[in-house]
């Protein structure tokens, strides 16, 4: 380096060391944009094309069903589009919508047990087991985002004398 070459600041580095979605991660996205979007495409044209008035509890199903498909969607294009270092963004916000799909689908789940009297137990066993696995997968994303942001206020301020 010269000193006619701009001095380059650590978060400048650090973009130009790495693109801000590796293939395998960029892969992924695409994936989630387009399983989403086919799912809402999906839920939706069944749903819209139900021949007879649906009960209540059917509508709820497919509307939540839609919902979180178009999540996923949205989640998707908004990673494809990213051209800047998330710093696991992308993981804690995965992480959030599954452990939301995960709560929604168990207590969904449950209250159609409690209306049909059948048993609670395998809904709640199962869904549990979903929704701790989610739970991991947020403490996980949260502590790789706390260490990465925690490195890069390592490499931006200026050493202490």
């Amino acid at each position: 380096m010269t000193e006619d070459e701009p001095r380059l600041s650590a978060r400048e580095m650090i973009e130009r060391l790495e693109p801000a979605l590796s293939p395998k991660r960029r892969l992924r996205a695409v994936v989630a944009l387009a399983a989403g979007s086919a799912g809402a495409l999906f839920a939706g044209a069944l749903w819209w094309s139900e021949p007879g008035p649906l009960p209540e509890r059917t509508h709820l199903a497919f509307a939540t069903l839609t919902v979180f498909c178009l999540a996923w969607a949205c989640y998707g294009g908004w990673l494809v589009t990213r051209r800047v270092p998330l710093f696991a963004a992308d993981r804690v916000i995965a992480a959030w919508l599954g452990l939301a799909a995960s709560l929604t689908t168990t207590g969904v789940l449950a209250a159609f047990a409690v209306q049909r009297g059948t048993g609670l137990g395998l809904p709640l066993a199962v869904g549990g087991l979903f929704v701790a696995g989610a739970l991991v997968l947020v403490v996980r994303a949260h502590a790789r985002q706390a260490a990465l942001l925690r490195r890069l206020r390592e490499l931006t301020e200026p050493p202490s004398s």
